[in-house]
């Protein structure tokens, strides 16, 4: 059961679709276990993902990306998220934030300095935006960039940054006005100028192969042309780039609800009890169904999304619905996987019992699904 039984696809979708699926099979399975225990980041299989065209395909090809529409990008997501969701978050921050931000703000000068590489897989971007107390709110930021001559001054810290102890460049959110949004300004920073530092690197309980860690600012001084855009719109361009970075963590949720679902089939094909498989059991068939159904709702409702995202219409509320209601698919059906595996499904012998634990991050980042629910209701009841 794949996203090509609910919809046509392009020769191009087939091909980014089988290019996608191979990859995670032959490059990816066979390792996904090793970078679970271990929590190694594998940035030989970025660098590969890189290689493929997969770190630029929403940067137009002008700048060195494949400029797909946004269903091709998402087709390409959830194959890696079915075989390994810690590599399919940083896949999704890379392509939907930090390129973002720079395709649609920067100057030519950072386009050509770094979204080219970025785009061209050369170079891993990360994405800086929550600190340890502005998570939900993030125009209570307090990292602060001041004015010295022609640079600015960053101090602060920034909280479980995805690929931020791996990253080649950074884009950052610091105050450079006063309280509120509109003193928010962005900035693209790199890991080894001096003042950078990568502070605690998060134990989480799922996606441990993915880096999450905090970065520290201490007196990082940063070239003037280095301000993406204007002074004090950083967190409305952050907010805007948000919408595609929550259509890849639906995509992501999608890949690991299409894997528990699979799992959870072919396991009670196999598993007999009382004289034959489970999988003729009805109360169990019945528990499956419900769960598919709802990924397939959540798919549709995810590339509807995209679609408006790609016509240049509004989006904002169906994003948060796609979000919302994918990670609720995730989470049931990693919920169910684990039920028909029984006791088995509770040890880490089983892929079931990882896909459980990285399920439940998506309902939590790049907006909780609270937020998703704050963000349908304004939408609603402003129209």
């Amino acid at each position: 059961m794949t996203a090509t039984r609910f919809r046509e696809l392009t020769d191009l979708q087939k091909e980014v679709v089988r290019t996608a699926r191979e990859f995670a099979e032959n490059e990816l399975a066979p390792h996904v276990e090793e970078w679970d225990r271990t929590g190694r980041f594998p940035r030989h299989a970025v660098d590969a993902l890189g290689e493929l065209g997969f770190l630029g395909m929403l940067v137009p090809d002008e700048w060195g990306g494949s400029g797909v529409d946004t269903i091709t990008y998402l087709l390409a997501l959830e194959e890696i998220a079915r075989v390994d969701p810690s590599l399919a978050v940083s896949m999704s921050v890379h392509n939907s934030l930090p390129t973002q931000m720079i395709l649609e703000h920067g100057s030519d000068a950072l386009k050509e300095r770094y979204l080219r590489p970025m785009a061209e897989g050369s170079m891993l971007g990360a994405f800086a935006l929550s600190e340890a107390h502005a998570g939900s709110d993030p125009a209570a930021l307090t990292c602060a960039a001041e004015r010295d001559g022609d640079d600015w001054v960053l101090n602060g810290a920034k909280a479980w940054v995805t690929n931020g102890g791996t990253a080649d460049v950074v884009v950052a959110m610091a105050r450079t006005g006063g309280e509120g949004a509109k003193g928010v300004s962005a900035f693209v920073v790199e890991p080894g100028w001096s003042g950078y530092s990568v502070g605690k690197e998060e134990k989480k309980m799922g996606l441990k192969a993915s880096n999450t860690a905090e970065i520290v600012f201490s007196d990082l001084r940063v070239p003037g042309g280095n301000l993406i855009g204007e002074s004090g719109s950083g967190l409305q361009y952050a907010l805007d780039s948000l919408e595609a970075g929550r259509l890849g963590i639906a995509a992501q949720a999608l890949g690991i609800a299409e894997a528990c679902i699979e799992l959870a089939i072919g396991y009670a094909k196999e598993r007999r009890a009382f004289g034959r498989p489970i999988a003729t059991f009805q109360g169990l068939r019945f528990m499956i169904a419900d769960v598919a159904a709802e990924t397939a709702a959540a798919r549709a409702l995810t590339y509807a999304a995209a679609e408006r995202k790609d016509r240049g219409e509004p989006a904002r509320k169906e994003v948060a619905m796609a979000k919302l209601l994918t990670s609720r698919a995730a989470m049931a059906a990693a919920l169910k996987a684990v039920q028909v595996y029984g006791g088995y499904g509770y040890v880490k012998d089983y892929p079931v019992e990882r896909f459980f634990r990285d399920a439940k991050v998506t309902e939590i980042y790049e907006g909780t699904s609270e937020i998703q629910r704050l963000v349908i209701a304004s939408e609603l009841f402003a129209e």
